[in-house]
C-alpha cells in the first residue's frame, strides 16, 4: 500500500500528530492524579461502569483486531478470526461470570496477587515471569502495527517508526499510570469504533446493500467465508482430520481462556469502585467488542467481494485502504489517527500490567521493605524496561496478528488451570500448581515439536508459518496435560501441602457466597 498517491496524506498525519500530543498531555495532567502505587495501576479503584467498560474494551480493541482480523477474513474467512474477536468475547463473558467479583472483593492489585495467596512465592515468581513473556509479545505486535502505520504514512523505515511509536507510548504511560490509559482509552475508543461503522456502511454500499454482501462474500482459501467450523474437505485454516479440530479449539481458547488470568483485564477490571462496577464494566466490554469487533472481518470479506486479488502479505492495511477509497478525507484522517491511538491503548495497557507484575509480585521477594515512594518509582522505571524490551521484540519478530496470540498461548498451557481450579477447587495447592505450570510448558515444547513435520509439509515449507501453528495446535494437549497434572499432584500432596484458603490481600478469608457475577445492574451505579 503506498501512501504517496494519497492527495490527502497530509491531513492524516496532522490526525496523528494531534492524536500523539494529546496523549502525552494526558499523561502529565493524570501525573498530578498519581501519588501512591493504587493509583497509579489500578487507578485509585475508583472508575465508574462507563469508564471501566470502555477501558477494557479499548485494551482490546487492538492492533490486530482491526488490522489483523480483516486480513484475516480476507483469507480465512470467520475461520480466521476465532482467535480474535470470537475468543476475546468469550473470555470476557467467562471473567466476568466466575472471576471478576472474587478478584475485586479480594482488592488484589494484581491477577498474581491471588497466585501468591493461594499457592505462595514461587509459582507468583513462575507466574509473573509467564505474563512477563506474554505481555512483551503482546506489545510487540502493537509496536509493530504502529511501524507499519508511520512507514506507510511517511515513508520512514518500519524500524524507525516502531521506535517512534514505542517511545510515546512508554513516555505518558511512565507519567500517568492507569489514570492517563483510562481517559485516553475512552477517548480514543469513540473514534475507532465510529471509525469503523463508517468504513463497514461505505464498503456495504459500494457492494449494494446487504443482501448483495450476503451473497457475494468471499475470502482467499475457503469455499464458505461464514463457517466457523472446521469445513467438509477443507478443514480448519488448511488442516484437516484431528489436527484441523485441535487447531480449532485453540482458536478459541488461546484469548477465551488464555487471558482469563491475564493482568491487563484484571488491571482493568479490579479498578472499578465496586463488585458491581468490575463485573458489569467487564459485560459492557464484552458487548462493545462483540458489536464492533465483528465489523473488521465483515470488511474483510466486503472487499474480497470488490478486489478478490489482493495478496496475502498485502492484506494488513485493508481498513486503511478501504477509508481512503471510500470516506471523505477528514474521516479518513480520523480514523488512521484513531487506528494508531487504539494500538497505543493496548500498547500502554500491556506495558503497565507488566510493570505492575514486577512491582507488586517479583520485586518483594528481593526487596521486601519497599515504602510507597520507592515501590511507584520502581513501576515507573521498569514501565520504561518492559517497553525497551517489547521494542526489541517488535524490531526481530515483525508480524501481528500472529504474535499477538502466540502471546495468550503461553499463559493457557501454564497458568490457566491454577487459576481456575485455585478459584473453583477447595484441593487445589502449591504442588499441583507448580507441577500444572511445568508439565504444560514441557507438554507444550513436546507437542510442538511432535506436530511440526506435518505443519511444515502443510505449509509448503514455510517454516516461521509452521512453526506458528505448530504451537498453536500443540497448546491444546498441552492445557490437557496441565489440568490432568494439576488435579492429580494436589490429591496425592494432600497432606504434606495442604491447600491453602482464599484470602484477601490482608490475609482474611473471603466470603465465598455469591462469587458468580449475578448482581443487579443498579449496583454498579451506587457510590
Amino acid at each position: 500500500m503506498d501512501f504517496g498517491i494519497y492527495a490527502h496524506t497530509s491531513l492524516v498525519i496532522v490526525g496523528i500528530v494531534i492524536f500523539f500530543i494529546i496523549r502525552l498531555f494526558v499523561g502529565y495532567v493524570a501525573s498530578r492524579k498519581v501519588s501512591t502505587t493504587a493509583d497509579y495501576i489500578v487507578a485509585g479503584r475508583r472508575l465508574p461502569i462507563w469508564l471501566t467498560g470502555a477501558s477494557i474494551m479499548a485494551t482490546w480493541f487492538a492492533a490486530e483486531t482491526l488490522m489483523g482480523a480483516s486480513s484475516s477474513a480476507y483469507q480465512w474467512g470467520f475461520q480466521g478470526v476465532v482467535f480474535d474477536p470470537f475468543g476475546s468475547v468469550l473470555c470476557l463473558a467467562l471473567s466476568g461470570f466466575f472471576f471478576i467479583r472474587v478478584m475485586r472483593r479480594a482488592r488484589y492489585m494484581t491477577a498474581m496477587d491471588f497466585f501468591e495467596q493461594r499457592y505462595g512465592r514461587v509459582m507468583t515468581l513462575l507466574g509473573s515471569t509467564a505474563q512477563l513473556v506474554a505481555y512483551f509479545g503482546w506489545t510487540a505486535a502493537q509496536i509493530v502495527a504502529g511501524g507499519n502505520i508511520v512507514h506507510v504514512l511517511l515513508g520512514w523505515p518500519v524500524e524507525v517508526g516502531m521506535i517512534f511509536v514505542a517511545t510515546v507510548v512508554t513516555l505518558y504511560t511512565t507519567m500517568g499510570g492507569l489514570w492517563a490509559d483510562t481517559l485516553l482509552d475512552f477517548m480514543q475508543m469513540f473514534f475507532s469504533a465510529g471509525g469503523i461503522v463508517l468504513i463497514f456502511v461505505a464498503v456495504l454500499n459500494q457492494l449494494g446493500g446487504w443482501q448483495v454482501f450476503a451473497q457475494s462474500a468471499g475470502a482467499l482459501f475457503v469455499s464458505e467465508p461464514f463457517n466457523i467450523m472446521p469445513i467438509a474437505g477443507e478443514g480448519y485454516l488448511g488442516y484437516t482430520g484431528h489436527m484441523g479440530w485441535a487447531y480449532w479449539l485453540a482458536a478459541w481458547m488461546a484469548v477465551g481462556l488464555g487471558s482469563l488470568p491475564a493482568q491487563d483485564l484484571m488491571q482493568r477490571s479490579m479498578s472499578g469502585r465496586n463488585e458491581a462496577v468490575a463485573v458489569h464494566g467487564t459485560y459492557l466490554a464484552g458487548i462493545l467488542y462483540g458489536a464492533f469487533g465483528i465489523l473488521s472481518p465483515l470488511i474483510g470479506l466486503a472487499i474480497f467481494a470488490l478486489n478478490p486479488t489482493v495478496a496475502p502479505e498485502q492484506t494488513e492495511f485493508l481498513l486503511v485502504s478501504a477509508a481512503i477509497d471510500y470516506l471523505p478525507p477528514l474521516l479518513t484522517a480520523l480514523f488512521v489517527a484513531a487506528l494508531a491511538s487504539a494500538l497505543m491503548s493496548t500498547s500502554d495497557s500491556s506495558i503497565l500490567a507488566g510493570a505492575s507484575l514486577v512491582t507488586e509480585n517479583i520485586l518483594p521477594s528481593f526487596y521486601p521493605n519497599l515504602d510507597e515512594t520507592r515501590r511507584l518509582w520502581w513501576t515507573r522505571v521498569m514501565v520504561v524496561v518492559i517497553g525497551t524490551m517489547s521494542l526489541l521484540i517488535a524490531l526481530f519478530a515483525a508480524t501481528i496478528y500472529k504474535l499477538a496470540i502466540f502471546a495468550w498461548s503461553i499463559l493457557l498451557v501454564g497458568l490457566v488451570a491454577p487459576f481456575t481450579l485455585g478459584m473453583y477447587w477447595r484441593k487445589a495447592n502449591r504442588s499441583g500448581a507448580i507441577s500444572a505450570f511445568i508439565a504444560g510448558f514441557v507438554s507444550w515444547l513436546i507437542a510442538m515439536m511432535g506436530y511440526y513435520p506435518t505443519t511444515l509439509a502443510t505449509c509448503a515449507g514455510d517454516v516461521e508459518t509452521a512453526l506458528w501453528d505448530a504451537a498453536y495446535i500443540g497448546s491444546v494437549p498441552a492445557f490437557l496435560v496441565s489440568i490432568v497434572v494439576m488435579v492429580m499432584v494436589s490429591l496425592v500432596t494432600q497432606r504434606r501441602d495442604p491447600p491453602r484458603p482464599l484470602v484477601d490481600v490482608d490475609g482474611t478469608i473471603l466470603p465465598l457466597k455469591d462469587r458468580l457475577g449475578v448482581l443487579p445492574l443498579e449496583d454498579a451505579f451506587k457510590s
